[in-house]
């Protein structure tokens, strides 16, 4: 218990740590710009496919015209993820640090972003084919995907940084007047800790470029970003921050607080770079992704609780736990498990926390292996994950069946193995209830 309450108290700081609550806001807050840019690629090489279905009732030139919709909504959202995120994690932080002027950090990330990004990009000819360097242009790969855990630390350190600086009343310029507009009073009294932080990173990119020869965006992805995407997207890794996630949730800590900071932001960026890879026909980089976690290891919410749910209604003689289940349905069929989890209760309940904890390691495992020896399509839509099983893996492997009936066969399975442990789980209700 000791060791339990400690590592309570770990997670407990890990989820109030401002700077990882702020970037568990601001991916939230970008939530509808993945979702849109994956219905948009699924549309694109679907319904619209100029050999697809529609190609029979619209001449094919038009349904490629058509498509550029969907394409520039995909370089406005997960080509541009650099830039929103750095955007939207400055404002959160502003937010949660009760800093009341979040335009003046907002555009000052935006700004530092681009002084981070390389003078000259690397393009190909349309005519030759040869890849030429053009100084001056600013390409997707600095403000897609490849630039996203730029983009993260910039809005962060940066925000930051500003707070500090101008929190300073030295450096606040004061002007008076009834006349003269609050933007403008804010303006001045933000201008000397705008241009010392600027001109802190535009030195400090100065400073890494001339010691390293790298830019910023490089060594960043060099040092830190590809290191920790391998360690928490391989296997392992992602199975084990999953299972601890899970783990506090067991006793009252919401997964997110775990999972939303340390491997959302990888997963994310799995997930765009298979978005992308799908939108250009290209093969898709990764299985793990923020929808692989969702549609194989979220069934029914955390714990995948759709096979508790079922294993209830066909096993359970238990009047209180039908009740329970019945009021639970409607939010388990949307992915939403905190009814079951805290009115069951799986909270504190020694009998049902571990296949709570290893049912979505054992579908999860499954559901990887089934796409890595090509069982299934490896999935490259961002899907609203509130979407219900069987749907989501069919949208979310684009069109897929044979995913939705491997979330079948593994809701089946997950009922099996949530049985025995909700046997024991009612042997022991009823034994504490004829001894109290």
């Amino acid at each position: 218990m000791k060791l339990m309450d400690k590592a309570v108290l770990v997670a407990q700081h890990i989820g109030g740590q401002v700077h990882l609550r702020s970037l568990r806001d601001a991916f939230a807050s970008l939530m509808p710009f993945f979702v849109l840019a994956g219905l948009m690629v699924l549309l694109n090489n679907t319904l619209l496919k100029p050999d697809g279905i529609l190609s029979g009732f619209v001449n094919p030139l038009r349904l490629t015209e058509i498509q550029t919709i969907g394409n520039s909504v995909v370089n406005g959202s997960l080509n541009f993820i650099s830039i929103l995120i750095a955007a939207a994690g400055a404002y959160h932080l502003c937010q949660n640090k009760n800093y009341q002027n979040a335009i003046a950090p907002v555009l000052l990330s935006v700004s530092v972003v681009v002084i981070f990004m390389p003078e000259t990009v690397h393009l190909t000819a349309l005519i030759s084919q040869q890849p030429v360097e053009v100084t001056g242009g600013i390409s997707f790969a600095s403000t897609g995907s490849a630039g996203m855990f730029v983009g993260i630390l910039t809005g962060l350190m940066v925000t930051s940084l500003f707070i500090r600086l101008a929190g300073n009343k030295r450096l606040q310029v004061n002007i008076s007047g009834g006349a003269i507009p609050p933007a403008v009073i804010n303006s001045f009294n933000t201008l000397i800790p705008v241009m010392l932080t600027m001109i802190f990173f535009a030195a400090g990119s100065f400073a890494i470029k001339t010691l390293s020869g790298l830019d910023v965006n490089t060594l960043i992805a060099t040092l830190i970003q590809q290191p920790l995407k391998s360690v928490t997207t391989s296997l392992p890794g992602f199975l084990f921050i999953t299972t601890v996630a899970n783990l506090f949730f067991s006793v009252g800590i919401h997964q997110g607080v775990i999972s939303g900071a340390v491997l959302d932001p990888f997963l994310l960026n799995n997930m765009q770079e298979n978005t992308l890879a799908f939108a250009q026909h290209q093969e898709i980089p990764n299985i793990i992704c923020m929808a692989f976690k969702d549609t194989f290891g979220v069934m029914g919410g955390s714990g995948n609780t759709l096979g508790l749910l079922i294993a209830i209604f066909i096993f359970s003689r238990k009047k209180d736990y039908r009740d329970i289940a019945k009021m639970a349905t409607a939010p388990c069929l949307f992915n939403i498990s905190e009814p079951i989890i805290f009115g069951l209760p799986i909270v504190f309940n020694p009998a049902l926390i571990v296949p709570f904890v290893l049912a979505p390691v054992f579908s999860l495992t499954i559901a990887y292996y089934a796409t890595a020896w090509g069982w299934i399509n490896h999935v490259t839509v961002q899907i609203p994950w509130t979407t219900p099983p069987l749907l989501s893996g069919f949208l979310a492997t684009g069109g897929d069946w044979r995913a939705a009936v491997l979330q079948g066969v593994l809701i089946a399975l997950t009922v099996m193995f949530y049985l025995p442990f909700l046997k024991f789980a009612e042997r022991v209700a009823m034994a504490q209830a004829t001894h109290s």
